[in-house]
């Protein structure tokens, strides 16, 4: 992606901050090379390489100097544990994040469609593949359940306090405290919090990820209808709240736990469908890193990645 400061893109800024138009959403920033990836999740290393985890062939890797050109590499499992067999044959939509001297990616273990699914959590000293340690289940859903557990984001707020959310379809995204001993929930608080949900009509909302900014915590989420190609109608919107668990409201007030949300991405043009977003914070600032289908090549999943500008309060993609 084409690094440039906000005094460069004036034109295009002012127009992202008007909803509803033709130009409100960004085209992604330039990528090149393996760049074909669902729900990808990406962290910058010390020594200034980019790693990128993301869903198709089990929890599939890129590597990038520049966050321009991607290359990729082999599967993040060199085995797959063997508790996968009681949920599915293929994880999807890791999470990357380096806490206390090591790489921690959690992980979703399910079958499009069901809620018989597990979060696993799997450890590393470099982040690279086959260095993985798995560290077993973290959380699960059965048919029975009114949630989904997939879709994990770790929250580490500014207390030390370590948060969990997941969760597709059905009542919602929930929340956990987790233990950063472990990585695991607290065993000292088992609340399972419910942080957004669609009461009425689709239930569809998913793959929630959580960031602290200027006071409030930002919950992104992604929105209808995933994986179709060309007839996806995936998008991103966001909330806020001045507790973790919530309650978070979007910017005209309405509750996330109502189908609340502030667009943040959205289709437009041949960008159909963004979503499987994730936060990261590089050197020049914030970035949305998602995927979406490109409708100039059949609707294949690519991967995008946009700044954020978060002056009027609220994040917008440029």
């Amino acid at each position: 992606m084409r690094r440039t400061s906000l005094l460069a893109v004036p034109v295009a800024f002012l127009l992202a901050l008007i909803p509803g138009t033709a130009s409100a959403y960004p085209n992604p920033g330039t990528v090149t090379g393996a760049t074909t990836v669902h729900d990808p999740t990406m962290i910058r290393t010390s020594a200034g390489r980019y790693l990128l985890y993301g869903t198709g062939g089990g929890l599939g890797y890129r590597i990038s100097t520049d966050r321009i050109a991607f290359t990729a590499g082999s599967d993040a499992f060199s085995a797959k544990p063997g508790w996968w067999s009681s949920y599915a044959t293929e994880a999807w939509a890791p999470d990357i994040s380096y806490q206390g001297g090591k790489y921690l990616m959690y992980y979703a273990v399910s079958t499009f469609g069901s809620n018989k699914s597990a979060i696993g959590l799997a450890t590393s000293s470099t982040g690279l593949p086959g260095s993985w340690s798995d560290q077993g289940t973290v959380y699960t859903s059965t048919t029975s359940s009114d949630y989904n557990a997939i879709d994990p984001n770790l929250f580490v707020d500014g207390d030390g306090k370590w948060w969990l959310s997941f969760g597709s379809w059905w009542t919602g995204l929930k929340m956990i405290q987790i233990n950063p001993a472990t990585g695991k929930q607290l065993s000292t608080n088992t609340t399972r919090y419910s942080i957004a949900s669609r009461p009425t009509g689709t239930k569809a909302v998913e793959a929630p990820y959580i960031v602290k900014r200027n006071g409030y915590y930002y919950l992104f989420a992604s929105y209808d209808t995933c994986c179709a190609g060309t007839s996806s109608t995936y998008k991103v919107k966001v909330g806020r709240a001045t507790s973790v668990t919530g309650p978070y409201v979007d910017k005209n007030g309405v509750s996330m736990m109502n189908n609340g949300g502030t667009p943040v991405l959205e289709t437009h043009g041949s960008i159909i469908g963004p979503g499987g977003q994730s936060i990261m914070n590089d050197t020049d600032g914030d970035l949305i890193v998602y995927h979406y289908y490109d409708g100039n090549a059949n609707g294949t999943a690519k991967l995008g990645i946009n700044l954020l500008n978060w002056s009027s309060g609220w994040p917008v993609a440029y």
